[in-house]
């Protein structure tokens, strides 16, 4: 059996704009525009990797904190784990998930 965390589909219709792929990796997923990670999905939880000033507005939400791929690992640098009013919340989810995939599309061009 193919494992698919429980918000693969609403991750990948969020993020269809930015030509994204999925690869299983340390007991999730973690998705790519590019070459690039921007999205780690593990379980209910997704995680995006966010630019500083993103990072610290995205930390202040309620219910938002490390993201952490099991519970002995330390928290992935730079992601946030996205709190459930967050990722239920169509509009708002997707202006994250934009926020994570550009910043890594910057990030790229500037190597």
């Amino acid at each position: 059996m193919v494992y698919r965390p429980l918000r693969y589909e609403q991750m990948m219709k969020a993020a269809e704009a930015y030509d994204v792929r999925a690869r299983r990796m340390f007991g999730g997923m973690g998705v790519y525009t590019g070459e690039r990670m921007f999205a780690f999905l593990v379980g209910e939880d997704i995680g995006l990797k966010l630019s500083p000033e993103h990072f610290d507005e995205a930390m202040s939400i309620p219910g938002a904190g490390p993201l952490k791929p099991d519970a002995e690992s330390e928290p992935m640098r730079e992601y946030v784990k996205m709190p459930k009013h967050v990722l239920d919340n169509l509009e708002l989810f997707i202006m994250w998930v934009e926020r994570s995939a550009d910043y890594v599309q910057r990030k790229a061009q500037q190597a």
